[in-house]
């Protein structure tokens, strides 16, 4: 049997992690539009969609964060994120299971 498609669903931390680049992306995005929020903060809300994210950072800061803000914020991190995710790597045995798979 021969299989033409596959789906391959990765957590975060499984084939390799990425959740400091996402933190320091967040970071970089929050100063560019003045939002102050410590790395532990922004770090606890990592994993959390987009929108959940900024609801929690209105709760925490008490900005009010509009529809632009938002999508600006959004397209900040998106840049950082292509930027810093240069440095991601696979875990290991990552390699090894993709090719067994």
């Amino acid at each position: 049997m021969r299989i033409e498609h596959a789906f391959l669903f990765d957590l975060d931390g499984t084939l390799v992690d990425s959740v400091y680049q996402h933190v320091l992306a967040w970071k970089e995005a929050l100063e560019a539009e003045s939002i102050e929020l410590s790395i532990w903060r922004i770090h606890r809300k990592i994993g959390m969609s987009g929108g959940l994210f900024t609801n929690q950072l209105l709760r925490e800061t008490g900005i009010e964060i509009t529809d632009e803000k938002n999508e600006r914020l959004r397209q900040l991190h998106a840049a950082a994120y292509r930027r810093l995710g240069a440095q991601i790597k696979p875990l290991p045995g990552a390699s090894e299971l993709l090719q067994w798979l």
